[in-house]
């Protein structure tokens, strides 16, 4: 048997509740994980809202992502072992003391790091992986603007931005989250309480405008990123925290070649998701390794305290990921 955060209705986090459950057995090409921490995400809150309907396949737990250690695999499994410590992009059931993932979406913790911390990697990165480099194609050198940059993804990446060479840019609410940024390796924060980002981005680059803009604001944001995009940038659209209809003027994006893209990732093949965490390791593990990424943790609750989990996030006060832990280990 194992513990696990349950919801038999839609609402607020006083929906969340603990049960027990039997625990899950790993089918063919998947890995048992025993869950010391588990990180809260956007889509988490959206799921338990309604808002969010997780795919046909997917465990109704929430969670997509976990960091523990492997407990068993399944038939056609080879890269990992029982005992290995592991960080995992899950397809839900993260919220839960055991969990099965596909073999290809599991990574190693990376070398000192604490395993809890680990939880905070495997949704963020993933993610931004998939639209700032893949989809948005950031190159050395260029522009980045972040718009949430005091978000688990935001400080995210800040950092693998910054390791792969281009300038960063953020937009957060308080001056408390702009320094956050800033001490993640930002090169402009601005608070969009008190400064268009616009004009600072405007200013910051002669006129040029960025390369890259990761947005999940959208709302009123959609037409202002098109007139801070540069010629030939590049708009990757994950959230639509003010909404995803808007009117906007699109004449922009003839005049500057500007390329407007978006996507989710849980619905991603398994097969994509081995391929991403394949860069993942190649590209960024090292780093975190050396400790020139570093995951920023803005709180842990027990698991038993999932809603108070989600009330932190839902505040809208944190800088960096949420974590719940259910191991006091590390």
């Amino acid at each position: 048997m194992m513990r696990y955060i349950h919801f038999d209705r839609h609402g607020g986090p006083e929906v969340l509740t603990l049960r027990t459950q039997p625990a899950p057995t790993p089918d063919e090409g998947e890995v048992l994980i025993q869950v010391h921490a588990a990180g809260v995400n956007r889509p988490d809150i959206l799921q338990r809202r309604g808002l969010y309907a997780p795919p046909p396949d997917a465990s109704p737990i929430l969670g997509l992502e976990v960091a523990g250690e492997v407990m068993a695999v399944g038939k056609g499994v080879s890269q990992w072992s029982p005992g290995d410590a592991v960080c995992a992009l899950t397809n839900g059931g993260g919220y839960a003391e055991m969990v099965t993932v596909p073999g290809g979406q599991v990574l190693p913790v990376p070398g000192g790091l604490p395993l809890t911390a680990a939880a905070a990697l495997p949704e963020t990165f993933f993610t931004v992986w998939i639209n700032v480099f893949e989809r948005a194609g950031l190159q050395p050198g260029e522009t980045l603007l972040v718009h949430g940059g005091s978000s688990g993804i935001g400080t995210a990446a800040i950092q693998m931005a910054r390791v792969w060479g281009a300038r960063v840019f953020i937009t957060a609410g308080t001056a408390a989250k702009c320094a956050a940024c800033r001490e993640l390796g930002a090169d402009l924060a601005v608070n969009y309480r008190r400064e268009d980002f616009v004009d600072a981005v405007m200013t910051a680059t002669d006129g040029k405008g960025v390369d890259v803009i990761l947005d999940m604001v959208g709302g009123t944001y959609v037409d202002r990123n098109l007139q801070a995009a540069a010629r030939d940038g590049r708009i990757a659209a994950i959230a639509f925290l003010e909404g995803s209809r808007v009117t906007v003027d699109l004449m922009p994006i003839l005049l500057k070649r500007v390329s407007l893209t978006g996507s989710t990732l849980r619905p991603r093949s398994a097969a994509t998701k081995a391929r991403i965490a394949d860069m993942l390791r190649k590209y960024f593990w090292p780093h975190i390794a050396s400790g020139e990424i570093q995951p920023r943790i803005a709180a842990r609750f027990p698991l038993a305290e999932a809603a108070e989990a989600h009330q932190f996030m839902e505040s809208g006060t944190h800088i960096g990921k949420i974590l719940l832990a259910l191991s006091e280990a590390d």
